[in-house]
């Protein structure tokens, strides 16, 4: 089946009871037993939910996977899918990676005997260089929050293999209409459903797939027994955005790419970070390996208060955290998504004080770009 017809069916055939087009959604918190070690396939909501079940499976789909598991956030998806490492294993990690992550592997699980090395996975050597005998797994974005670097998937997955490590891409960025990640040889994908997936920024939630039934039964076992799961009204919320997901995808790329063309040539725009553009290092292997260069732009106008101009004078864009939603969000990396970031870490990976981040919406393209057009024209 195509993408879009996968979207709207895999895991959401009409309710049985009712014949009810759209999954219901199980608000329940236990079922009833129909005998002693008998019942339905359902026994307690923390393990099971029906609601649940169709998104994991519709998503799975999605990425091409034969197991998904949803979360209560795209960050207890990467926490779970992290106690796949134990004490005294080594993970190397994509270096720009988003604040979140970053401060969950430095400031929680490093204090749990967890090895992490930060490096620049766009370059393959940076990887093969920090490989260690107890490498268990290389963690990558691409394209990267906020700089957009891109890695190539398959080059890092068929080195870490070799070293017998696995891969995991957060696919927020892309959403699986733009990048399968598991197509290049990545073992598990995660995200953070509250953005592209669920598309409308009403809803918390994350997601793990992945093809290994091994490491898939502990991703299981750890979601029951921590019980950091997707309630049934979240869940509801993902499987309604995933129908629309191919139709936002292609106006988010097409949007993405007209915004970027008017900031790369704006003389208050100092540099402009998107995979789409000619002049992006990586743009030859963002076009190999994805289907778009999606929604998401960043650009640096020199300085904190130039970039302070830009924020408080915008009147269509909404200052905020988050990305993927129908409305055009723009936000300040150093300062908010990034703000958990060492300040020289932050400087050396290229978050500076000027760097403001869009998540472009689904407004008519000349209204977001009249908007930017004001509030650059404002920086003295």
């Amino acid at each position: 089946m195509g993408f879009s017809t996968t979207a709207i069916h895999a895991g959401q055939e009409p309710d049985e009871a009712t014949g009810a087009v759209t999954v219901p959604i199980y608000q329940t918190s236990t079922y009833a037993q129909e005998g002693l070690g008998k019942n339905k396939g359902f026994e307690y909501a923390r393990t099971q939910n029906p609601t649940r079940l169709a998104v994991e499976r519709n998503i799975a789909a999605l990425e091409g996977a034969r197991f998904g598991y949803a979360f209560a956030s795209g960050m207890a998806a990467i926490d779970a899918t992290l106690r796949l490492i134990k004490s005294g294993e080594h993970v190397i990690v994509s270096d720009n990676t988003y604040g979140g992550t970053f401060r969950l592997f430095t400031r929680i699980l490093a204090h749990y005997g967890i090895e992490f090395d930060f490096v620049d996975t766009s370059d393959i050597s940076n990887v093969e260089e920090k490989l260690k005998p107890n490498t268990r797994m290389v963690f990558l974005e691409t394209p990267t929050n906020p700089v957009m670097i891109v890695t190539d998937l398959q080059a890092v997955s068929d080195v870490a293999h070799r070293a017998g490590a696995r891969v995991v891409c957060d696919n927020t960025f892309m959403s699986p209409y733009l990048q399968r990640p598991l197509d290049f040889g990545v073992d598990i994908v995660v995200h953070s459903t509250t953005k592209y997936l669920n598309g409308h920024s009403d809803g918390i939630g994350g997601a793990v797939v992945l093809n290994d039934e091994e490491d898939a039964n502990w991703i299981a076992f750890v979601q029951n027994s921590a019980g950091a799961i997707l309630s049934p009204f979240d869940s509801w919320l993902v499987l309604r955005g995933t129908k629309t997901l191919a139709l936002r995808m292609e106006q988010h790329d097409r949007t993405g790419r007209a915004v970027a063309a008017f900031l790369e040539e704006h003389p208050a725009v100092r540099k402009l970070y998107y995979p789409g553009s000619l002049s992006h290092p990586q743009h030859e292997t963002a076009k190999r390996q994805q289907r778009g260069f999606g929604g998401m732009v960043a650009f640096d106008v020199g300085s904190l208060e130039a970039a302070r101009t830009v924020l408080e004078s915008v009147k269509l864009c909404t200052l905020a955290e988050s990305l993927g939603g129908v409305e055009t969000l723009i936000s300040h990396p150093a300062t908010m998504t990034h703000a958990s970031v060492l300040p020289e870490t932050r400087a050396r990976l290229g978050i500076t004080d000027g760097l403001v981040r869009i998540s472009v919406g689904l407004e008519d393209t000349d209204d977001i770009i009249a908007d930017l057009d004001q509030a650059l024209a404002k920086i003295s």
